[in-house]
């Protein structure tokens, strides 16, 4: 017995490791069938089971397999060369869960008896059949140990029997081992290209509309990112990640956009005729540019999820702790390495597990595309968790800002800007959200379906490949070519909305410079600047609600107002009224004793020999509004008695006791981007 016991164990071993069975789990429904092939009839044994040892789902296929050796049966060229073969083809139907192989010996004798007899009808001995496969053993096929009691020849025709056998690859459908390639559970297989579900029509139309939406998502993106290269002090903290996120699906959509120029020499392995081998789709890392597209949109398309993230993280830090642009931009590299480096991680390990797959409808290379567990944790994870973080902090911010424009009493101006920026944040993420929403649907759905469609796709096509048709399908479904083109459609939308976040009038105004020539804001841009501005966060959220305090800033704005004009600013709107007139008197009476001597050059144009700027605020409506004329002179005269100070006249005593002209620059009076002195006088004499 404990022999018995060991030459089983020895039997199953050497058949796991002798013969490769691709779909060994079909044996789970073992169950033992008459033998229907005339050859192996007159046997010790009458019944087998399927699939067989040499991976042949059922006896018609043994049967198409052994027709190359019916001349040598025939012509008797050895004894054992028939059981031999009935040993491989149909093996005898033991115990449950029992395989039993041939001896060596036998392989052996059959091979050198026929050898020259295959010679002369042009065959060589199969692979599959080397004997050193089986095991060595001196014991008749079939042994008696392995003969059922019930295996007794009966008269009665043999009943078909029905059952799962899985999926069988075609041989079509093969591709050389060592690949990787898996298509429905079995190895060395992979799905047909370009397409399994759709015709060749749909296929082209679905092409080019892939093109012309990558195409404007490319326009869109691209336009974003030369805007914060034209002008990149512009793009502050907390909006500064809308300029990565655009990059990022500028990279996406140009993937896409190469893609509809490679049609499918990429994604798809070409066929081979003479290998009867039909085009199939690509796996795995072997195809170098199949692995160079996957790996730039799946990084791209990550890090574009990861940077949505950041960007709501940054809004979140300028409303609720009230964090100024310096202060978020200190953290600048830590966004930089959670928005780069984890989806490095994903695709890296992506690449290990080899789970790079073609995607025949858009020409690229991506992932889950027939590979479930890959679409469930390496792409419907990301996404779905990068959604509920992003919008956790974009509701948390939201409400922040919704306080402060409720609670805290500010300028109509200020009030209509806050409202503005929500506004915009709402728009904004809405056009980020509802795409991105809508492709994790997509996916979801696939997600559910696909197992339905490839079962429906077995089952039309088991005939027309010769393999196993699917037991009892209760149900059949196909995909809508509608469901593809919606995900790819929103695919590419989702980075469309950053050219709504920079397209103002200020853009405008920038892009018309450029194309002019000048490099240097004209004073059209610089009279602008604080009527086109973006909202500037930072500054409307210095203040708590309660008492009117003064409190310093903890960064700068976005625009770049300095810390020290922010603070002053707020002391200046805290004051009472007393204070600011006191205030205003004392800076009147400095004011009025500035003095400044200027020279007339040859040619007649004025030039300011000497300049002191003063910091101190000037009192309320005593400041003329300059206008920004570099090259225009006005002479004005300083009437000493005048108190309006608009229209003054400057007596000079000197030799000659002509009137001297006064030249006033623009670039000596009016502040710079990083100075709130001119806003501060704006707003106080917009008060007076």
């Amino acid at each position: 017995m404990t022999m018995d016991l060991l030459w089983v164990l020895w039997s199953l071993v050497t058949a796991s490791m002798a013969i490769h069975m691709e779909a060994g789990g079909s044996h789970s429904m073992f169950t033992c069938e008459p033998i229907t092939l005339r050859m192996c009839h007159d046997l010790p044994y009458n019944s087998t089971f399927m699939p067989n040892l040499l991976n042949h789902y059922d006896q018609q296929t043994a049967a198409l397999a052994m027709e190359p050796f019916h001349p040598m049966v025939n012509l008797e060229c050895s004894p054992d060369l028939r059981t031999f073969l009935c040993a491989l083809y149909t093996p005898v139907c033991t115990e449950y869960g029992r395989m039993t192989l041939p001896c060596r010996r036998l392989c052996q004798r059959a091979r050198a008896e026929c050898h020259q007899l295959m010679e002369i009808f042009g065959l060589s001995w199969p692979e599959e059949m080397e004997c050193e496969r089986f095991p060595e053993c001196e014991d008749p096929y079939p042994r008696p140990a392995d003969l059922l009691p019930s295996s007794s020849v009966t008269a009665e025709p043999p009943a078909p029997v029905q059952r799962d056998y899985g999926f069988w690859c075609p041989r079509e459908l093969k591709v050389d081992p060592g690949l990787g390639y898996t298509f429905l559970g079995a190895r060395d297989c992979s799905a047909p290209c370009p397409s399994m579900h759709f015709r060749r029509d749909e296929l082209l139309f679905a092409r080019y509309f892939v093109g012309v939406v990558s195409i404007v998502c490319l326009s869109a993106t691209l336009f974003t990112f030369l805007t914060f290269l034209i002008d990149m002090a512009r793009f502050r903290y907390p909006e500064r990640p809308i300029v990565f996120y655009a990059v990022c699906y500028m990279m996406v959509a140009l993937v896409y956009f190469l893609g509809f120029l490679l049609e499918d020499r990429v994604a798809c392995n070409p066929a081979s005729p003479g290998r009867f081998r039909a085009a199939t789709v690509t796996q795995g890392s072997h195809n170098k540019a199949c692995t160079l597209l996957f790996m730039t949109l799946y990084f791209f398309t990550m890090a574009g999820g990861a940077w949505w993230v950041v960007l709501t993280l940054t809004w979140f830090l300028a409303a609720v702790p009230k964090w100024g642009s310096e202060a978020i931009e200190k953290k600048a590299l830590i966004f930089h390495a959670a928005a780069w480096g984890l989806p490095g991680i994903l695709t890296v390990t992506l690449l290990a597990l080899n789970k790079v797959e073609g995607d025949g409808l858009s020409g690229v290379c991506f992932l889950g595309m027939h590979d479930r567990p890959a679409l469930r944790w390496f792409l419907l994870a990301p996404l779905c968790f990068d959604v509920v973080l992003g919008v956790a902090l974009l509701l948390a911010g939201i409400a922040a800002l919704n306080r402060v424009r409720m609670e805290i009493p500010l300028e109509k101006e200020n009030q209509d800007k806050l409202v503005k920026f929500m506004i915009r944040i709402g728009v904004f993420s809405a056009l980020y959200l509802v795409p991105l929403l809508t492709v994790i649907g997509c996916y979801m759905y696939e997600h559910s379906y696909r197992p339905l469609w490839e079962t429906s796709w077995v089952q039309e096509k088991c005939r027309h490949y010769h393999i196993p048709c699917p037991y009892k399908v209760k149900q059949t479904s196909h995909p809508d070519l509608a469901l593809f083109l919606i995900k790819y459609l929103m695919t590419l939308v989702v980075g469309i909305p950053s050219v709504f976040w920079v397209g103002s009038k200020k853009t405008c105004f920038e892009w018309a410079s450029f194309f002019h020539g000048h490099r240097r804001k004209d004073s059209m841009v610089k009279e602008s600047q604080q009527a086109l501005q973006e909202p500037d966060l930072s500054q409307l959220l210095l203040r708590e609600p309660g008492p009117p305090v003064a409190r310093k800033s903890r960064g700068t704005s976005t625009q770049g107002t300095s810390t020290h004009a922010s603070s002053t600013h707020l002391a200046m709107l805290d004051e009472p009224a007393s204070a600011s007139t006191s205030r205003a008197g004392s800076v009147r009476s400095k004011a009025s004793s500035h003095r400044g001597s200027q020279r007339r050059s040859r040619d007649g144009r004025c030039t300011a020999t000497s300049f002191r700027p003063t910091e101190e605020r000037l009192p309320y409506g005593s400041l003329p509004r300059l206008i920004d004329q570099p090259r225009l002179c006005s002479t004005t005269r300083l009437d000493s008695q005048s108190r309006h100070g608009s229209t003054q006249r400057l007596d000079s005593q000197s030799r000659h006791g002509s009137t001297r002209d006064l030249c006033i620059t623009a670039q000596a009076v009016q502040s710079t981007p990083g100075n709130g002195i001119h806003r501060v006088v704006e707003e106080d004499g917009a008060t007076a």
